[in-house]
Parts: C-alpha cells; sequence; structure tokens
C-alpha cells in the first residue's frame, strides 16, 4: 500500500507542474494580404502580430496557417481552425462565425502618378478614364455598382506590382487599392526612383473594417471572443494597438528571406 502511495506522488510530482505550464494552442487560418497578413514578412505581418500577442496575454499561443482565401474560410467554418483573419463583415457569414470586435480599419484610395494629379469628389468626375484593378476583387458595394455602369475602363490583373508598372508605364491612370497596402508592394518590388514617382489621392475611395471570425460549431468560440475583445479594448485604451501600424509606417514587417518563412 504504502509502496502504491508513493507511485502515486511521484507521478503528480513529475505531471503535475508539466500539465500547469502547458500553454493552449490556438490555430488560425489566414489569407495571404502583405504587408498585413503574410507568411513571408516579420512576425507574419502585423496584424499576426496583433493577434497573437493580444491572445498571449490571455493565456493562449498562436499559430497560423496560411491558405488560399476561399480554403482558409472553409475550413475554418467547418471547426479545424479556432478563428480565421481578417474578413470583412458580410451578413451571409453570420451562418458560420461570430464576429470579433473591428481589428482594422482599412483605407482604400486612388494611387496615380505625381505628373498626373487628379481631384475627385464623386464617382462621376472618374468617367472616361482608364483603371487598374485586381482579379475578381471588390471595392465595395456602391463603387461595383460603378464599374457596373461601365463610365470607366477596368483594366484587372493578378498583383499589385503589374497594377503599379502599368501606372508608371501611363496604361492606367488611377490604379484604387488599400493605403499600405499599396505603399508596401511599391517599397517592396520597385526601385525608390520608381516608387517616389507615385502618390495617392486623400479622399479614401473605401473605408473598410475587418475582423477576426470565430466558427459557430466551436463552443468556445462565445467565450474567445469575449476574452479577445475585452483585451483588443485595453490595447487600444493603453496605446498598444497602434504601435503595431505606426511600426509598419515607420518601414517594419520587411519581407523574411524564403528559407525563413513558416
Amino acid at each position: 500500500m504504502r509502496h502504491g502511495l508513493l507511485i502515486v506522488l511521484f507521478s503528480l510530482l513529475c505531471c503535475g507542474p508539466l500539465e500547469a505550464v502547458e500553454t493552449p494552442l490556438l490555430r488560425i487560418s489566414a489569407g495571404e494580404w502583405p504587408p498585413y497578413l503574410s507568411a513571408r514578412v516579420e512576425h507574419q505581418g502585423p496584424v499576426a502580430h496583433l493577434i497573437s500577442d493580444l491572445l498571449a496575454e490571455e493565456g493562449y499561443r498562436v499559430e497560423f496557417t496560411f491558405l488560399p482565401w476561399p480554403r482558409a474560410y472553409a475550413e475554418a467554418a467547418a471547426g479545424r481552425y479556432d478563428a480565421t483573419a481578417v474578413w470583412m463583415h458580410k451578413a451571409e457569414r453570420e451562418a458560420d462565425f461570430l464576429f470579433s470586435a473591428p481589428l482594422l480599419n482599412e483605407q482604400f484610395v486612388f494611387f496615380h502618378l505625381k505628373t498626373q494629379p487628379f481631384d475627385w469628389r464623386h464617382f462621376n468626375d472618374l468617367s472616361g478614364m482608364t483603371l487598374g484593378g485586381g482579379l475578381e476583387y471588390s471595392y465595395g458595394p456602391a463603387f461595383d455598382a460603378f464599374l457596373a455602369k461601365e463610365k470607366v475602363r477596368i483594366e484587372r490583373v493578378s498583383s499589385d506590382r503589374q497594377n503599379f508598372e502599368k501606372l508608371l508605364k501611363e496604361r492606367v491612370v488611377l490604379y484604387p487599392q488599400e493605403l499600405n497596402v499599396g505603399y508596401a508592394a511599391l517599397r517592396n518590388e520597385f526601385s525608390r526612383e520608381d516608387a517616389e514617382r507615385i502618390t495617392h489621392h486623400p479622399k479614401p475611395l473605401l473605408v473598410n473594417l475587418s475582423y477576426l471570425m470565430l466558427p459557430k460549431r466551436l463552443t468556445q468560440s462565445e467565450t474567445l471572443r469575449e476574452r479577445f475583445d475585452a483585451r483588443l479594448q485595453q490595447f487600444r485604451q493603453d496605446g498598444r494597438y497602434q504601435q503595431y501600424f505606426d511600426a509598419l509606417q515607420a518601414g517594419h514587417y520587411q519581407p523574411v528571406p524564403e528559407q525563413a518563412s513558416p
């Protein structure tokens, strides 16, 4: 009896502390959206960095898996990931997910050459112009509806690089893109001389909020969302939230060598 008790005590001493220090893992699916989210930039981008640090303070470690966007959505909706990042709100997505508090404020603007300044107040002011655009890309319901009227010509290609090359060659007049995404592409894929030829109009084409989505089929999602939202609010209040995006503007979150990517 005494021998058996010693075995039990030894097992508790050996195993108990290991279990106590083990940090639960949260797996998050994401799509490539540099510089905000990418397996190929430092800390996987400022949004991934923010999410990881925020959840670390809630006692979790975070692992991001980068997938094509439709697959990132589908696998999270099926409960194979604890969350997916980041997405704009659409009513139809509420069938599969709970939405966090707004995580990212995106600002889409028109990029143009400094030698071709322009001004606009209404979409009709763009009539007759040729624009660059992304393949199957939405610029919000209002501008999508304007594009459908065919008052402007939009030439869609697959990358920011192609669109900015066309802008530099004056094959298009404007390129609508998210502000930080556009400047990151210019910074990382063009010479300084070429990048400095391009600027943007200060009036936003679209201001959009993006969210972390948590699958409804996982029982922990409601509690996790509450904890995430509370910690996000704390980060905003004490100024830490803005530090990630100030760092982005300062040139941090640079591409990492391919062999070093997660």
